[in-house]
């Protein structure tokens, strides 16, 4: 994926950062319940997208996930395939 193309599709996506080869985004949810929820959820986005994130579970609500594409060393087009899917499950 070139840079140019790059950039264009991540400031298409909402609240995601980019950190070198990843891109992060953290999501508030009610609660404990809610956050483990919306793992379970984005757990079966990321089996039917076969990309699979790193979740973490910080606090007691809130969810930080980060994309990237270890066989390409970077991003590429599944992880912001993946970040809009999350953006979907998250409301």
């Amino acid at each position: 994926m070139t840079e140019p193309l790059l950039t264009e599709l991540l400031a298409s996506l909402d609240g995601w950062t980019r950190g070198g080869g990843s891109i992060t985004k953290t999501f508030v949810r009610k609660g404990w319940k809610d956050a483990i929820a919306f793992v379970d959820r984005i757990a079966k986005a990321a089996a039917e997208h076969d990309h699979h994130p790193d979740i973490h579970v910080e606090g007691y609500k809130k969810v930080r996930i980060v994309l990237t594409t270890h066989v390409a060393h970077g991003l590429s087009q599944a992880d912001i395939d993946l970040a809009r899917a999350i953006d979907e499950l998250a409301g």
